[in-house]
């Protein structure tokens, strides 16, 4: 089958290959047949090693697909069920997942996931990045790692639900719980930072700044919900004109760089609320003072997959999207092969889109028919 394999770690490019094989489905496994699947960030940051990935890896996590075979002792789904791909799946049973309400923190099944091999190439083992690779024709998943959905719903929609915009949203509506009438500044338009825009205005925001580099950008977040957009340089007066200096109520930075994470500390007021999303190295540091954190009893904190219950809020998004609340169309800036990977990961770097979907011909074919 078809797939896109990262060789090393580090590397510019990702290998095409229609010689890969997927291993399984054992018992309470499923092998999902990948419809779609969005090309994130985090994809390149498992290029370039800011996320741990053992390598060979066929990249690739934001997916959504059809259940091709289902192994022994699966529940959960059968044959044909539509499903998104869940790259960091509760157990169900851990002290994460009961008693202390997080489930989407949980890593019994992830950890594992991640170090067993799915694939293999040439007779040698290849891993799925975070423990999927859904830039593969078919992948195969713990039961748990798959959420089934209406059969209605586009898998190049679905797929999107699966990370980017549960990402981004759950930042906005679980995380940090942004309140009616509040003020919003997000730094970083991509497809995470426009979907805690989406997130600030589906919560009632009454003013959301969108702050990036690209004048593109800002446009895009316009569209999608933002009040207001800027590029660093403007967002002081920004701030001076909407909160009267005072600061905003909630920041989000989605980029993952240091600079832009104690910039979104520093804009939100005494006692507000700065939450990080973007995944920045493990060796970069941000400092603050012993002072400042008590005196300015700000909140600073992270928000890993949108503080997510996959099993509920995946539902939930699609009937935001349903409802008209969530736009989810506008976010996919173009569609492609898995052929034209590479070229979709230079566009990234030149942050020239909100999001690109991998559609594979195989499956469109079945669900059409």
């Amino acid at each position: 089958m078809r797939a896109a394999v990262l060789r090393q770690t580090g590397d510019e490019n990702l290998e095409i290959r229609d010689d890969v094989e997927v291993v399984g489905p054992g018992a309470g496994e499923v092998k999902v047949r990948i419809a779609a699947t969005g090309v994130c960030h985090s994809d390149l940051s498992g290029m370039t090693g800011v996320i741990p990935q053992p390598a060979p890896a066929v990249l690739g996590h934001e997916g959504a697909g059809i259940i091709a075979e289902v192994g022994e002792g699966v529940t959960t789904v059968k044959e044909g069920d539509h499903v998104i791909v869940a790259w960091s799946p509760p157990c169900g049973i851990c002290t994460s997942c009961v008693a202390n309400k997080s489930p989407h923190l949980c890593s019994a099944i992830q950890i594992n996931a991640i170090m067993t091999p799915r694939f293999r190439l040439d007779g040698e083992p290849i891993f799925g990045f975070a423990g999927t690779g859904t830039f593969a024709e078919e992948i195969v998943l713990p039961q748990q790692a798959v959420v089934p959905i209406d059969p209605t719903v586009p898998l190049e929609i679905a797929s999107l639900i699966g990370c980017g915009v549960m990402t981004g949203v759950g930042a906005a509506i679980n995380t940090a719980k942004v309140e009616p009438g509040s003020s919003v500044v997000v730094f970083g338009c991509g497809g995470v930072g426009i979907s805690a825009i989406q997130g600030a205005r589906i919560a009632g925001a009454a003013e959301i700044v969108a702050v990036d580099l690209l004048e593109s950008k800002l446009d895009d977040a316009k569209r999608l919900g933002a009040t207001h957009g800027t590029t660093p340089d403007g967002l002081a007066s920004l701030s001076q004109e909407i909160t009267e200096g005072v600061g905003f109520d909630y920041a989000f930075e989605a980029i993952g760089n240091p600079v832009t994470m104690r910039a979104a500390y520093d804009a939100v007021r005494r006692g507000g609320t700065a939450t990080i999303i973007g995944v920045g190295k493990a060796d970069a540091m941000v400092s603050f003072s012993a002072f400042e954190l008590f005196y300015s009893e700000k909140r600073l904190i992270g928000s890993y997959y949108g503080s997510a219950d996959v099993r509920s809020d995946f539902h939930r998004l699609l009937r935001l999207w349903r409802a008209g609340k969530l736009d989810l169309e506008g976010m996919i800036s173009r569609k492609i092969d898995i052929g034209e990977i590479n070229d979709a990961f230079a566009t990234m770097r030149r942050g020239e889109m909100i999001r690109q979907v991998v559609q594979f011909e195989n499956v469109r074919e079945v669900v059409q028919s």
